[in-house]
């Protein structure tokens, strides 16, 4: 019998199961990782190995004893930083030590706290309190508090998902290393596959209807260094066969649609003379950033965010946009989007220049600014009513209906937005972009509020509906892989002030892509590698001499 073991245990809300007949034996010294989609039942099973929920039916045990309730031998990390606030870094981990060894002295007290506080790196600041810190170092605050109970089990819910990607790295890393040293038992709960990868011995993936579905041992030699595990060929076959299964229980088959499209014509606000000298869509240079800028001004003189931004994209091109945080990104976006003023330069979309907002230009956003009080169908209709006043009230509803059906929600149309979740919401979003009809698709970050398997399943939404339309679009990403999957070009900006194209990669690879058959092209991995290193050269602000994008787009 392992250090925690689960006998037949199942748990449930009323009359709803969440956890059905789970057997699980985890042994000492192992670093498992559950990984699950959102409403699984991860937090679930993990509070009950903590004791701070009990089974509905079977058993919880610790060292073959039932867990009763909460104990300083099993350490928790939660998804939210939970410290108090009027306390410093060291009072908070103070607090645990306190708690745990109240006989010791203050001296020896104090010691520990410095000692884990040490640990997570964060000495220079243990006299600062949370209000003070960012996210990342109010989770390694959280790390050092569980560390300093001196537990024999660390149990990590989801402790990462708050923070932007390269803290989210810096912060696993470290809690490998923690591991190292002392060989604790750690469970983490997270929906992650390359952190899952980079962390466990072991991988449990827990199935949408609460059952404990595939394991997955992870051979890779350790320590695993993340930026070697693009090239190392058993991290690949073991990313492909995860993602196989968790694509195969959690997203297959859902898309939804019976409902045919009607042939109604958008009117855009294009006037009358401009639409009728214009003979249909330009398909070269259909969108032209030419020369583009964007200065702001400030106390110390102006600063030019975006300079020289300078790209042609034709007509039902897909391009993906990324680059580090502050790289200008989305201010390329929203002036695009004819959101924010251009500094200098210009932007012509199908040969006029833009100017304001317009709905022949759709914004999908993170978060996508929905009506609370409206349902999801009265959202989208919005929109609808206003770009096709000449079609009848039924060929309107047909087109709101139709892309709700395309997003899956085929049977929450009616709800409000209110009553929907984050990705329930997105999905509204989503079909309210498409229903404009736009002759541009722009896409700011919209699945970055999203569990990363909430992203895949929105992914695949949005290229089966793009597929349909091949709408011109682009989209603003931090995701390598959402990247590479979306685009037919990744164009990769480099550090701002003064952000410009560093890189251009055209993806050659088969349409329609799914998740699944891409991870098994051959090419793949050299594109994700050519972002990746891209990435690096830039990473904590760095601006290194690179060659000119078209220099580099051309060999």
């Amino acid at each position: 019998m392992g250090i925690l073991t689960f006998d037949k245990l199942s748990k449930s809300h009323g009359d709803t199961p969440v956890l059905k007949g789970i057997d699980l034996d985890v042994k000492e010294g192992e670093f498992l990782v559950i990984l699950g989609f959102s409403g699984t039942g991860k937090t679930t099973l993990i509070n009950m190995m903590a004791g701070l929920d009990t089974p509905t039916t079977g058993r919880a045990l610790f060292r073959g004893k039932p867990i009763t309730g909460p104990g300083p031998e099993r350490g928790v990390i939660f998804q939210s930083y939970s410290l108090m606030p009027w306390l410093t870094v060291t009072g908070n981990v103070r607090l645990a030590v306190d708690t745990v060894f109240p006989k010791l002295s203050g001296a020896e007290k104090a010691e520990k706290a410095a000692h884990y506080i040490q640990m997570v790196g964060l000495s220079h600041a243990a006299s600062r309190r949370p209000a003070e810190l960012s996210g990342g170092m109010r989770q390694r605050v959280n790390v050092a508090r569980a560390l300093a109970m001196n537990p024999e089990v660390l149990l990590l819910d989801e402790p990462l998902s708050a923070l932007d990607a390269l803290t989210r790295a810096n912060l696993a890393d470290e809690i490998e290393q923690i591991w190292e040293e002392d060989r604790k038992t750690c469970v983490l709960i997270t929906n992650d596959v390359d952190e899952a990868i980079v962390l466990a011995d072991r991988i449990i993936a827990l199935n949408p209807d609460g059952t404990l579905g595939a394991q997955f041992e992870v051979s890779i030699p350790r320590p695993r260094e993340r930026s070697a595990m693009n090239n190392d060929e058993t991290f690949k076959r073991l990313r492909a066969e995860v993602t196989r299964y968790l694509m195969d229980v959690g997203i297959e088959a859902k898309v939804e649609g019976s409902r045919l499209l009607p042939d109604v014509t958008p009117i855009h606000g294009v006037p009358t003379a401009v639409a009728e000298a214009q003979s249909g869509l330009i398909d070269q240079r259909f969108l032209d950033f030419s020369q583009l800028h964007k200065v702001y001004p400030t106390p110390k003189g102006p600063l030019t965010v975006v300079e020289d931004f300078d790209l042609k994209i034709d007509r039902g091109e897909f391009i993906s946009l990324i680059g580090h945080s502050g790289c200008g990104k989305s201010t390329v976006l929203t002036m695009a989007a004819g959101l924010n003023e251009i500094s200098k330069g210009a932007i012509k979309l199908d040969g006029r220049h833009v100017e304001g907002a317009d709905p022949e230009r759709a914004v999908v956003f993170q978060s996508p600014n929905l009506f609370p009080w409206l349902t999801a169908k009265q959202n989208v209709a919005i929109g609808v009513n206003k770009v096709y006043p000449r079609a009848s009230t039924a060929e309107r509803q047909d087109v709101v209906e139709y892309y709700l059906e395309r997003v899956g929600l085929a049977d929450a149309m009616d709800k409000s937005a209110a009553d929907l979740s984050n990705g329930m919401k997105q999905r509204v979003g989503i079909a309210r972009a498409f229903a404009l009809s736009p002759k541009l698709l722009l896409l700011d970050e919209p699945f970055g509020m999203l569990d990363s398997l909430t992203r895949w399943e929105l992914q695949e939404v949005l290229m089966e509906v793009w597929s349909r339309t091949k709408v011109t679009a682009i989209c603003v990403t931090h995701d390598v892989d959402e990247a590479i999957l979306l685009a037919d070009r990744v164009v990769m900006m480099t550090n701002g002030p003064q952000a410009t194209i560093g890189r251009i990669v055209n993806v050659d690879l088969p349409r329609p892509r799914t998740r699944k058959a891409l991870l098994e092209h051959p090419d793949y991995y050299r594109y994700r590698q050519d972002v990746l290193d891209f990435l690096e050269e830039y990473q904590h602000g760095a601006k290194p001499k690179t060659k000119p994008a078209a220099a580099i787009a051309a060999e």
